[in-house]
């Protein structure tokens, strides 16, 4: 039985291109989105449209990273981060207007937004599939997808009021390409001291590369202008499951074993320390 269109994606079919022949006015076609050429992408089940052609990409976020994901979101611990990109987004985005998350995850971030803004709508890209299908159920208005932030995006130009990049990778001309004129680019990134004490426990967790804002500012500055930053700073309480799930649902799950975290000390406190700012574009 062919999969229904999502009341979500329908909402957001024309912001989408074909992204095999840029095409706009992809169109429902017995569960799958179709262009007028005839190139045709699966609707899942869950509810997302399987928009990468090609080689696939490959992310890090498996069934597990999702799953910690998930239960860490759901304490509420980065509640003040959500507040602080729905926050920025409400100031950029008017009451009708739209909201791209790239590297979209769970959803958690892009549903935080729209519930702010309740005339909103959003489509979420993610190149992971276990992630997308948590993000297809996240919120009502938000259709999700999965791409390759590295390849050229399917979207038409000058359709997004607002771009989140929240912990995910970036491509400032897609950026660029896809907001309007008047919208903003908010991107959240961690500083040195985000959990610094989680990582003084793990030494084989990522570390912050010391370089990290210069290289962003390097990438963005031809695209984009700082309008506002945000310091989001404060000391967080973990349980050990907590702080188990926060190890697992970040890029450090793929270079540690359960025996480097199995009977070692975890703090029972860590501090939360990103900086979210909002973009204008040249």
């Amino acid at each position: 039985m062919p999969v229904l269109l999502p009341p979500a994606l329908e909402l957001s079919l024309d912001l989408l291109r074909c992204p095999t022949c840029r095409t706009p006015r992809l169109h429902p076609d017995r569960g799958a989105l179709r262009c007028p050429a005839g190139h045709t992408f699966d609707i899942a089940r869950h509810g997302y449209v399987s928009l990468l052609t090609g080689t696939r990409a490959t992310s890090g976020d498996d069934a597990a990273m999702v799953r910690a994901r998930e239960r860490f979101l759901s304490t509420g611990r980065y509640g003040p981060i959500l507040r602080a990109v729905a926050h920025l987004a409400a100031a950029a985005v008017p009451e009708q207007g739209t909201a791209v998350d790239v590297g979209c995850g769970t959803g958690h971030y892009l549903a935080g937004v729209l519930d702010r803004l309740p005339g909103a709508r959003g489509l979420g890209l993610d190149t992971s599939v276990r992630a997308l299908r948590s993000a297809a159920r996240r919120h009502a208005r938000a259709a999700t997808a999965t791409w390759d932030v590295f390849r050229p995006f399917p979207l038409a130009d000058g359709t997004a009021d607002v771009v989140l990049d929240v912990f995910a990778p970036r491509s400032p001309s897609e950026f660029h390409r896809i907001l309007r004129p008047t919208g903003r680019l908010i991107v959240v990134r961690p500083t040195g001291r985000h959990l610094a004490e989680l990582r003084a426990q793990v030494p084989a967790m990522v570390t912050v590369d010391p370089a990290k804002e210069q290289r962003l500012h390097q990438a963005l500055a031809p695209f984009f202008e700082a309008a506002v930053t945000e310091r989001i700073e404060y000391p967080a309480p973990l349980t050990r499951p907590e702080a188990l799930d926060l190890v697992g649902m970040t890029p450090s799950a793929r270079h540690l074993s359960r025996a480097d975290l199995d009977d070692g000390l975890l703090p029972d406190q860590v501090t939360v320390s990103v900086l979210a700012t909002a973009y204008r574009p040249r």
